[in-house]
């Protein structure tokens, strides 16, 4: 072969490398993306970390005080971020009641439409049908923190406000410490990350029973430890 059309051949597979390499980030970031029929788990790498759900490792210290949705939210994202998960917008899965001066505020509406997958890569659920139906893969080994720790049997009652749907419960219920800035009057919504529990609906991840205050103590009594879940929106 002339040197010519060795330096074409050459050229040739180089290009067709650089193609297949394309079209596997591709690949890896449309399963990082999925949809309905996202996959049940993705590998690590890709543009975007992997993390797009976890429950905080720890709470606030304040009880149901979160400094509001924006001290929640900011919460979610310093951990994320701290985790190498910085790179997405993180979301507190907390509804807010309605006051006189502002409308509630519903969790399903807060976090994006999925799919979220945990700090392992496991699929928690492709969209909100499914996190709100049957289809929802929360669970002890899948509700993990951002640091992959399954949450203690202690620490398993969950900070939502929120009813099963995800919405935020009407009137004044007072199920959400004072919309996240109460650490004493008050009650909060929980639900538990193992589906393990009392109350109403003991296998509910995101509303089971209301907590008998809102200081640390109330929540620790009961199995709480100002734990709320975070979810990505992109």
């Amino acid at each position: 072969m002339s040197s010519f059309g060795k330096a074409l051949s050459a050229v040739g597979l180089s290009l067709s490398v650089a193609f297949m390499l394309s079209a596997s980030d591709q690949k890896t970031e449309a399963q990082q993306r999925g949809g309905p029929n996202a996959p049940s788990s993705i590998p690590m790498g890709g543009n975007k970390s992997v993390t797009r759900f976890f429950v905080t490792s720890k709470g606030l210290g304040k009880g149901g005080d979160l400094g509001g949705l924006a001290g929640a939210d900011a919460h979610c994202q310093a951990l994320a971020q701290a985790q190498g998960a910085g790179d997405h917008t993180w979301r507190a899965y907390l509804s807010t009641e309605a006051t006189a001066t502002a409308p509630a505020v519903n969790a399903r509406d807060r976090i994006g439409g999925g799919p979220w997958y945990n700090s392992g890569g496991d699929l928690i659920a492709p969209h909100l049908a499914a996190l709100h139906g049957s289809q929802s893969k929360l669970a002890k080994d899948t509700a993990v923190t951002e640091v992959s720790d399954e949450v203690s049997p202690d620490a398993h009652e969950i900070l939502t406000g929120s009813r099963p749907d995800g919405t935020a419960f009407p009137g004044n219920a007072q199920r959400t410490c004072n919309n996240w800035t109460s650490s004493g009057a008050g009650s909060a919504q929980v639900g538990y990350s193992d589906r393990k529990g009392q109350g109403d609906n003991p296998n509910s991840w995101n509303s089971a029973h209301p907590t008998n205050g809102c200081s640390e103590e109330a929540f620790r009594k009961s199995g709480g430890a100002g734990l709320f879940y975070c979810f990505a929106i992109d």
